[in-house]
């Protein structure tokens, strides 16, 4: 399959960039392979999967010549500019309605001799691979019935390459939502697994990325409302941005345009209700007549009331909340929150394509979520690829509404059961063990997660036998 891979290669249209463009491949089923044993540290697992890694790369290889609209309209505009005012340079121009990061990106493919289309396309492959892999720590920190935790991560890495929606957003489409998507499933991974500070520091740099991080966010008031994040690390937050924008400014980029680019984008759409995402307003007859601006209003209003409940209800059980409850939140905030607002587009559910297959390979009764989810979110794709309806929109937003609705059900069932079934380590100062710990969870047979952080120091500790 890599083999085919780099054939496809060789008939790429611009024939100066295939080279590039193989080696691009080769390198990238070699991170994919060696990310998934670093997650895994099962060579067997690794070997499993690769066939399913060189399709992943076959399927780009092949898709890596289409050129859609918004690549002639925006993305080779925006990189020839920059090759045209001085690369680096170019930053500080006001060309562009994406934020600083993916500028310095632009501009800095503006130096290479390489087709513009390749390259944008491959960078948002490389995070393909990156999205995989943050998906994979993201299965490992969450509590499964379905085989070893390691077989159900690397199921998990290799199903996100193939999944239609992340497969067709950069190589075939050209578009950068898995960057944002990779630092948002590492960030949350990283929230899970103790570490609060790195987990912040992604969840800003999504930020930085991408607007539709705010989706998200509200997992973040979750995490610290269960202790996982500390106050002190939310600070890290606007740190973090700040530091993201630091090099647009020191190019002499006012900071107007850094700071305004957000408040363009959400105006630039405010006419439209929706731009062929299947949201709740897709629902409204076409050609019905409606007030634009009151159904907006209405729409925010009720994804504010969407978090502002969920983050409520879970506020009385924050301290026995497990991952698999706040894994719950974060889908129902990744499907709600863009059902709900006004001015979505099609790609805009691309947290909760991934999210819910995160979800589905630690519990297989959740596979009906993630096969609704990805068909309503692809019938939005088809619509601007291929310029027709594959099905009403409305009927996405019903497949979507009946996912919110279940994982509503799905993070109520979780928050009250995973309480009694996870235990916490903790103290102020932290948890010194003892020199045994011999049969210390002995029948504890409903338990399913331990929650250790780093409150358990074990330094001392001689015996250990039989300890779970």
């Amino acid at each position: 399959l890599l083999l085919l891979s780099l054939v496809r290669c060789a008939g790429l249209s611009h024939a100066p960039s295939r080279s590039f463009a193989a080696c691009a491949l080769v390198l990238l089923f070699c991170l994919a392979a060696g990310l998934l044993y670093g997650a895994s540290r099962s060579l067997d697992l690794v070997l499993r999967a690769l066939p399913f890694l060189g399709l992943a790369l076959l399927l780009r290889a092949a898709c890596l010549d289409h050129v859609t609209d918004d690549y002639v309209t925006f993305l080779s505009d925006w990189a020839a500019f920059c090759r045209e005012n001085g690369g680096w340079a170019a930053v500080a121009l006001p060309k562009g309605n994406y934020n600083a990061p993916y500028l310095y990106f632009l501009a800095a493919i503006s130096y290479l001799p390489v087709y513009d289309l390749y390259a944008i396309k491959l960078f948002s492959v490389l995070f393909d691979v990156l999205l995989a892999w943050g998906g994979c720590r993201l299965i490992a920190a969450l509590p499964g019935r379905e085989g070893g935790a390691a077989a159900r991560a690397a199921a998990g890495f290799c199903l996100l390459l193939l999944l239609p929606t992340v497969v067709l957003n950069g190589s075939y489409w050209g578009q950068c939502d898995a960057i944002y998507g990779a630092l948002c499933l590492h960030g949350l991974a990283s929230g899970l697994s103790g570490k609060p500070r790195s987990s912040v520091v992604l969840a800003a740099l999504a930020f930085s990325c991408k607007l539709q991080t705010v989706f998200l966010l509200p997992v973040w008031a979750v995490l610290w409302m269960s202790r996982r994040v500390r106050f002190r690390d939310l600070l890290l937050f606007p740190a973090t941005y700040v530091l993201s924008i630091l090099p647009a400014l020191a190019l002499g980029k006012p900071l107007g345009d850094v700071l305004g680019v957000y408040f363009g984008q959400a105006a630039e759409y405010s006419a439209y209700l929706t731009l062929n995402a299947p949201s709740l307003y897709a629902l409204i007859p076409y050609g019905m007549e409606v007030d634009t601006a009151l159904w907006s209003k209405a729409g925010i209003l009720a994804a504010f009331l969407l978090v502002l409940g969920v983050l409520g209800w879970l506020l009385p059980r924050r301290r026995r909340l497990g991952n698999e409850a706040v894994m719950a939140a974060a889908v129902v905030f990744a499907v709600g929150v863009p059902l709900l607002l006004p001015h979505m587009h099609e790609r805009y559910f691309f947290l909760a394509d991934t999210l819910t297959l995160c979800w589905t390979c630690t519990r297989r009764r959740y596979l009906p979520l993630a096969v609704l989810t990805q068909i309503a979110s692809l019938g939005g794709y088809h619509a601007y690829l291929v310029l027709r309806y594959a099905f009403p929109m409305g009927l996405g937003a019903l497949m979507l509404l009946a996912v919110l609705i279940a994982s509503l059900a799905a993070l109520a069932w979780t928050a009250e059961e995973n309480g009694w079934n996870t235990l916490y380590i903790g103290s102020e100062g932290g948890v010194k063990a003892g020199a045994s710990c011999r049969e210390m969870f002995k029948d504890c047979e409903n338990l399913e997660e331990i929650i250790f952080g780093q409150n358990f120091d074990t330094k001392d500790v001689t015996d250990m036998r039989m300890m779970f």
